[in-house]
């Protein structure tokens, strides 16, 4: 299933947790479950700028951008930590007033069933989503994903925590829940955040698309033949490799650049999304490209 897609079963899903999450806060007036509806709205509201954000990334590169348009990704998550972090704020505020004029819970029983209906939803996309941002790589989904698992488990918390609140009689469980939340989803919109900080940091590939280039390259591992100054980067769905292939001097023109096709071709497809850069080099010639010039 393509990333677009998945969003905007996201943002249906987003839709649907709303309403019936808004509703049991509604008939039951617990601001435990106003947390967790809070936090549905943020999911909407991270749906719709990721699908922006892909529709961004999907563009081919142009003159401006050269490389291609991936790194939107990173904006998209960033952009759903910083909302995380918001509604967390929200939920506090909310909590701290319910302890000072604590009331009881109604409907429970409603309440609560819509409250686990809306989780599993959530939890069906989630797990479908996070499966899916592995096969694709992008950060995009797996934002989206993990969100949609705090929701999870955040309405789990609060369903348990409402149910200990109807047969013990203690209504201030019930803010001391939602602060709970609100720290819980603070956690994960710092890891968003930070996510997208090291990507558009060029951040070197992850360790195991790292390990599938030195595999490559040592199928083509020759006495003749060697490969250095290799570094890597990556930016939403693309992965960039860039290094120096020395071989032997007397070699015609043709021929090293037909080897070095054929290295870059195996790379590529080895790394899907993967954009390989080769320079050629003699075996006797040194590339110092990292040294600092001198100045006088």
């Amino acid at each position: 299933m393509q990333v677009r897609t998945l969003l905007k079963l996201s943002i249906a899903a987003a839709v649907a947790t709303i309403t019936m999450k808004t509703a049991a806060w509604w008939v039951t007036d617990s601001v435990g479950l106003l947390s967790d509806a809070l936090e549905s709205f943020v999911n909407l509201a991270s749906a719709l700028f990721a699908l922006a954000m892909v529709t961004i990334a999907q563009r081919p590169a142009d003159d401006d951008h050269p490389f291609g348009h991936t790194k939107a990704e990173y904006f998209s998550s960033g952009f759903e930590g910083l909302l995380i972090v918001g509604a967390a704020a929200g939920i506090i505020w909310a909590a701290i007033h319910r302890f000072s004029a604590p009331l009881p819970l109604q409907s429970l029983g409603w309440g609560l069933g819509m409250a686990v209906a809306s989780s599993a939803l959530n939890g069906v996309l989630a797990w479908r989503m996070m499966a899916a941002s592995r096969e694709h790589r992008s950060i995009v989904l797996e934002a989206d994903a993990r969100h949609l698992y705090t929701d999870v488990w955040t309405s789990v918390g609060v369903v348990a925590g409402l149910v200990l609140v109807h047969f013990t009689g203690w209504l201030w469980l019930d803010p001391v829940l939602a602060i709970g939340v609100a720290l819980n989803i603070l956690r994960e919109g710092a890891h968003l955040a930070w996510r997208s900080i090291e990507g558009l940091m060029d951040s070197a590939v992850e360790p195991d698309v790292r390990t599938q280039i030195d595999r490559t390259l040592a199928q083509f591992d020759h006495p003749t033949i060697r490969f250095d100054h290799l570094v890597t980067r990556r930016a939403g769905q693309r992965r960039f490799v860039d290094l120096h292939m020395h071989m032997p001097a007397s070699w015609s023109l043709g021929r090293a650049a037909a080897l070095r096709t054929t290295v870059e071709q195996a790379l590529m497809s080895e790394v899907p999304g993967l954009r390989a850069s080769i320079q050629l080099l003699p075996s006797d010639v040194e590339a110092h490209f990292n040294d600092v010039a001198d100045t006088p």
